[in-house]
């Protein structure tokens, strides 16, 4: 068996309004709370355990997906009104960014946690 990511926690000041903010952008569930976890799993099968803490830093999670998700996802962090960027520092504010032939957008959950969506999977920042 090849090494495959799981699940990662999340720490997050309210777990489950986190889990909600994330789910609600990305189109998919939020589970059943599991012990001190809500999760969010993805489509090829990792989770997102959400966690409620006090004391945490920030975590940076990116979203590879089809062009089509895309179009749905930027629409709904628009419709919320979420602020976006075109770069990890926060740089291009209101901006996407089209690295390597694909499309790509920052934004912080409500804990500052950086979430990414992208179209091509990563291959390194230029």
């Amino acid at each position: 068996m090849s090494v495959r990511l799981d699940h990662i926690i999340i720490p997050a000041r309210d777990k489950k309004s986190s889990a909600e903010f994330l789910a609600r952008l990305l189109g998919v569930e939020v589970g059943a709370q599991v012990g001190p976890f809500v999760p969010v799993r993805t489509g090829n099968g990792v989770t997102l355990d959400y966690m409620d803490s006090r004391d945490f830093r920030w975590h940076h999670c990116a979203f590879l997906v089809s062009e089509e998700e895309f179009d749905a996802i930027f629409a709904r962090i628009r419709q919320e009104e979420v602020p976006y960027q075109a770069d990890p520092d926060g740089g291009g504010a209101g901006e996407i960014n089209r690295r390597d032939g694909g499309r790509g957008v920052y934004f912080d959950d409500p804990n500052g946690h950086r979430m990414e969506v992208l179209t091509v999977p990563y291959g390194g920042w230029r």
